[in-house]
């Protein structure tokens, strides 16, 4: 049976993952991965996140593939002890320094995609050094990878949801040339998401340039111009991948592992994404494939660049401007209190609710509740809609506790 891997940059994301059908959950520790301006998790909590994690028969790897220097390496050492003993199934590791120490410990090796592995030889190699897992690198294509498969010694992980990087596997010198902060160590200020323009100074080459949909589009969803004019838009911004509609190809493809990609991304956007991808490989695995169309408009509800199939297919080549998300979400209100007999909890709202609306429940301990509104109360009269600075109840199926925020979504005007 095929992993489904996805993020967590906090406990209610962690929840959200697992409560949504994640085999395995990837997270950061503090100062040693590749999301340093997101939340992470700190070696105190480690042994609770494991807990968590096997408590409901997921696994949990922990991203340490920054750019080692000597003084990291040294303070590597003297944690990878601690995280082999709280559990940790795997460590996710770009650098053969990092390789080596935790072969040391005992603790199991994901080699990142930041390595690049792209041939066989490279992954005879790996297992030779004692590695357990290569996440591919994202330039392959599915004919290469299906071929890789066949073949491989190791454990396949490949990416199949999420932002794509303009970089070679993500190994991108933007950001540190234009601000000083090394994507590479986690810095990255994502210059490439910003709107470019783009000149030509050689006034004696007139040739066409074609670029992704920046200004316009032609039939084919390329731009073309004279290069002396410019092009101006999100000419670095690649489109989202987005691989719902081929998961028969991905797992027949032998691979042992589906990522989401997302550790910077809040509790909602894991918990429909997860939610989605384990109902289509399930219903694959169970014999029942057929691609729903409800499966993509779930998965547009929640942040995203616009959708494209990556390297899987053909080189990417649309560009992208910001979030295309087709819902927003609104903060209205928190959780007084839960009445687990009836099912019911009771809100306090700071912006209006009604019945049909959609709406989002997160807590470290809940994760990320979504469901519509069904019916509404207030002193134990029916009602459709309540104003602000009420508190009312509503029937809620999962149960969620005092203090958890409340966010309606709704489509975006």
């Amino acid at each position: 049976m095929v992993e489904l891997l996805a993020p967590a940059r906090d406990f209610i994301a962690l929840e959200a993952a697992l409560k949504n059908g994640a085999n395995a959950v990837y997270l950061g520790l503090e100062g040693y991965n590749m999301r340093a301006h997101t939340n992470n998790f700190s070696l105190d909590n480690i042994k609770e996140v494991v807990e968590r994690c096997h408590s409901q028969g997921s696994r949990i790897y922990l991203c340490t593939n920054t750019v080692m220097r000597d003084e990291d390496i040294k303070n590597l050492k003297t944690i990878l002890p601690e995280i082999k003993s709280a559990g940790v199934d795997a460590v996710i590791a770009s650098d053969l320094g990092v390789l080596k120490i935790a072969h040391d410990v005992g603790i199991d090796v994901h080699l990142s995609v930041q390595a690049n592995i792209s041939n066989q030889e490279s992954l005879k190699l790996l297992q030779e050094m004692g590695v357990k897992r290569v996440i591919l690198s994202r330039e392959l294509s599915l004919h290469e990878i299906k071929k890789m498969a066949l073949e491989s010694p190791l454990e396949l992980e490949v990416f199949v949801h999420g932002a794509m990087c303009l970089a070679i596997s993500g190994r991108c010198f933007l950001s540190s040339y234009l601000y000083g902060k090394n994507a590479n160590c986690g810095e990255c200020l994502q210059p490439c998401r910003k709107e470019w323009k783009l000149i030509c100074e050689d006034e004696e080459d007139n040739s066409e340039i074609s670029l992704g949909r920046s200004l316009g589009k032609t039939e084919d969803n390329q731009f073309k111009g004279d290069c002396n004019q410019g092009f101006k838009g999100h000419l670095l911004s690649p489109q989202d991948l987005c691989m719902i509609e081929h998961i028969p190809e991905l797992i027949e493809a032998g691979i042992s592992s589906f990522k989401i990609e997302g550790r910077a991304r809040p509790a909602d956007y894991v918990a429909t994404v997860t939610k989605t991808y384990r109902e289509a490989i399930d219903s694959y695995e169970n014999g029942q494939w057929k691609f729903q169309d409800r499966w993509l408009d779930e998965l547009r509800k929640v942040y995203h660049r616009g959708f494209d199939t990556g390297f899987y297919f053909k080189n990417p080549h649309h560009t992208s401007d910001y979030n295309q998300a087709t819902c927003a979400k609104q903060d209205i209100g928190e959780v007084v209190n839960y009445y687990s007999k009836v099912k019911a909890a009771e809100i306090r709202l700071w912006n209006p609710l009604e019945v049909g609306d959609e709406i989002i429940v997160q807590g470290p301990t809940t994760g990320s509740v979504i469901q519509i509104v069904e019916s509404l109360q207030i002193r134990g009269n029916p009602i459709q809609k309540v104003g602000k600075n009420e508190n009312v109840g509503l029937l809620l199926e999962n149960k969620v506790r005092p203090g958890d925020l409340v966010y309606k979504r709704a489509e975006r005007t």
